[in-house]
């Protein structure tokens, strides 16, 4: 069967530290509604959604404010994987078709009002025509037969629908999404709930939701005489090796579980949860084990420091050293960028990076173009060496443009992997 979605909304009260939360506890994506946006313009919250959208690895859903074809395309730009609209298409539907020809119609939402709309079929399919590719049915606490309208507008219409849900409730949230067949639940309700519970609720209901699942049953590791194994934990994107702790069976199936790495304490003799007493939880991204089944690892999402001492890492006094040259390819554009960035924060007194901030954006551009045509000259020229320097000066200024723009690596990147 197919997987079905939990989407929960966060607001603009802490809307970079809500999406993070549940870009760990197992939510699908999230979505960002406000609805002065749609009173107001969105520009405001355009820096909002780029914040976002570098901080998760899940797809952000703007909600509010979109009025014409610009609005949606400032979104899509700014990190959103899909827009959600509900005035402009009752007002002209011409923007669902515009919106649908340019970005794709996999990213285009359209809201429908089940109190407002008289005829939210012909309307659904009025959308489906224009372009739409899925739709958000509201509101399910004012209408007794929501669910029944919600199957019927999907069954009618032929598009995936988003049915909403204020409860926090997983049992509720299951039988609605059962009720209803909605591909996806969108959760309104404003305060913080670990999604990777009410996924649980709704698999024990029989809704099929992604959870974390084992290929291999604990029983096939090989543990010591006291049916413990190690596990090395691992930041998820830097690779920094984080700690080490143990694992028996039932703190392996409580990790599955809850998504929290829980180990068993040899000291005290029972389980923990790394991160229950002070708030430094670690989210798993992924586990894996060795050749000889010996020694997991855990690829994790860190809150605050992984050692007790308050270190990042327990891996922090070093025991011997050689000198060696530790430049990274895959993250050398990253270490470069920093180095500018900081440049911008705090200026140095004869940088030419900061002689280029001060002349402002004409100036790096005019380099800009400049590099760009030496690139071209130095490869009509067979020396590799020549190409090689005018490439990386191109580089740096391409940088500095960034930089002067708000564009990181990150943006750049997770650009390129939706391409892909």
């Amino acid at each position: 069967m197919e997987l079905r979605s939990i989407i929960p909304c966060v607001t603009k009260e802490a809307p970079v530290e809500e999406a993070k939360f549940y870009n760990d506890t197992g939510a699908d994506a999230v979505a960002f509604f406000d609805s002065k946006a749609s009173r107001e313009g969105l520009e405001q919250n355009i820096p909002i959604i780029r914040e976002i959208a570098r901080a998760i690895d899940i797809p952000i859903i703007a909600c509010g404010g979109v009025r014409r074809l610009e609005d949606v395309k400032k979104l899509l730009y700014a990190g959103a994987s899909k827009v959600c609209m509900k005035s402009a298409p009752l007002e002209d539907i011409g923007i669902v078709r515009e919106a649908s020809d340019r970005f794709g119609s996999e990213r285009i939402i359209v809201t429908i009002d089940l109190t407002e709309c008289e005829d939210p079929i012909a309307y659904g399919k009025r959308l489906k025509e224009a372009g739409a590719g899925e739709l958000l049915l509201l509101h399910y606490d004012k209408l007794p037969d929501y669910p029944a309208l919600v199957r019927n507008i999907r069954k009618e219409v032929g598009l995936p629908v988003i049915a909403s849900s204020y409860s926090m409730d997983g049992k509720e949230i299951a039988d609605l999404l059962n009720a209803t067949q909605a591909e996806t639940m969108s959760l309104y309700n404003l305060q913080q709930h670990d999604v990777m519970q009410i996924k649980q609720s709704c698999r024990a209901e029989g809704v099929p939701v992604n959870l974390f699942e084992s290929s291999m049953d604990f029983s096939e590791f090989k543990t010591d005489e006291k049916g413990l194994i190690p596990c090395i934990v691992q930041d998820y994107k830097t690779k920094e090796v984080l700690m080490m702790a143990y694992m028996n069976q039932e703190s392996f199936d409580q990790t599955i579980r809850t998504g929290r790495m829980t180990y068993f304490s040899r000291s005290r003799n029972e389980l923990w949860v790394k991160g229950e007493t002070s708030g430094h939880f670690q989210f798993v991204k992924a586990l894996s084990v060795d050749c000889d089944k010996d020694t997991l690892l855990a690829k994790v999402s860190q809150v605050g420091a992984a050692c007790h001492t308050g270190n990042r890492s327990c891996f922090y006094t070093p025991l011997v050293e050689k000198a060696y040259d530790d430049t990274n390819p895959m993250t050398i554009f990253e270490d470069v960028f920093n180095v500018i960035m900081d440049r911008k924060k705090k200026p140095k007194e004869g940088s030419y990076t900061n002689y280029l901030f001060d002349k402002g954006i004409d100036k790096i551009l005019k380099k800009f173009g400049e590099e760009a045509t030496e690139v071209v000259i130095a490869a009509k020229n067979p020396d590799a060496e020549e190409i090689k320097y005018e490439i990386s000066d191109l580089l740096y200024h391409m940088m500095v443009l960034m930089a002067e723009r708000g564009v990181t690596w990150e943006d750049v990147t997770q650009e390129l992997a939706e391409r892909r």
